[in-house]
């Protein structure tokens, strides 16, 4: 993997995202960027929360892969950059007096001809994962298994995305989600020897820094900063393992996606005394119902 690659993808991501951060929370505070009510949104307490998280973290996601060498540095820095750029559209301009929700909602409202800002999320974090797996995979063996190989890695990158975006509904949850698919490259195998792993320390750096807003119920990712993660990470395994892994873990993708839209994720963490304890780790405790 080379700890060089890894310790200065995660101080690069890391800084990067704080530096983000203030100087956003700056900005808005100032009345720019379209002010502080255009970044504002009730969490599941009620009370208001930050979006700024998002777009910090995807600067520093974006910092900490093009630094972290290995095969396609590029291509996943391009990918992670578009998924939080397409998730940030539709935490700012989502039409909520039409709320439409989950990816069968999204690809719904296409069929009938409407173009939600979910919809195009689902386009853009699509077509620009399609792009950057043809510009990372390797060509290896037929045109036509080269064409596969794309297509499996663009779909991972897509899927990935879309899937930490699913755990981002309380605080610190995506992160935990994202670190936790991200940590196996760090264990050497594909990961290090294509250099997949040392992107590992960008994921690491800026959830470190996003981490005590985040888990303090001041800031939330929202789909642009879930989004990036899950573009990074998806890249990991897209450009890092072998294709046998690379089919497991999309069938793994998948099903979760699909089982998101018949099974509450938060509902099953709950139920489960592990599960629930890795989730509750660094927040605030839950209220009780007279409270």
């Amino acid at each position: 993997m080379g700890a060089g690659r890894f310790i200065a993808a995660g101080i690069v991501a890391g800084v990067a995202t704080a530096f983000a951060r203030r100087k956003l929370g700056e900005k808005v505070a100032e009345g720019g960027l379209g002010g502080a009510s255009l970044w504002t949104r009730t969490n599941h307490r009620g009370e208001p929360i930050s979006l700024l998280e998002g777009p910090a973290v995807t600067a520093g996601l974006v910092a900490g892969a093009a630094v972290s060498g290995g095969r396609a540095p590029g291509a996943s820095a391009f990918a992670t950059a578009a998924a939080g750029a397409f998730g940030l559209v539709d935490d700012l301009a989502e039409d909520t007096s039409v709320r439409t929700k989950g990816l069968r909602g999204h690809l719904g409202a296409l069929v009938e001809g409407r173009l939600t800002t979910g919809g195009l999320k689902v386009l853009g974090i699509s077509g620009s994962a399609l792009v950057a797996a043809a510009v990372g995979t390797p060509r290896t063996g037929s045109a036509f298994g080269h064409l596969v190989d794309v297509g499996l890695n663009g779909a991972l990158i897509g899927g990935t995305a879309n899937l930490i975006n699913l755990f981002d509904l309380r605080p610190g949850r995506a992160l935990k989600a994202g670190t936790a698919a991200s940590l196996p490259f760090m264990l050497g195998g594909a990961g290090a020897a294509t250099g997949a792993g040392a992107a590992t320390g960008a994921v690491l750096g800026a959830a470190a820094a996003a981490a005590p807003g985040d888990l303090g119920e001041q800031d939330m990712l929202g789909d642009g900063g879930a989004n990036a993660l899950g573009a990074l990470v998806g890249s990991q395994i897209a450009f890092g393992t072998s294709r046998a892994v690379r089919w497991t873990a999309l069938a793994g993708v998948v099903g979760l996606m699909l089982a998101s839209e018949k099974v509450s994720f938060s509902k099953v963490i709950a139920g489960n005394e592990w599960l629930n304890k890795a989730d509750m780790l660094g927040r605030r405790p839950v209220a009780s119902p007279g409270a």
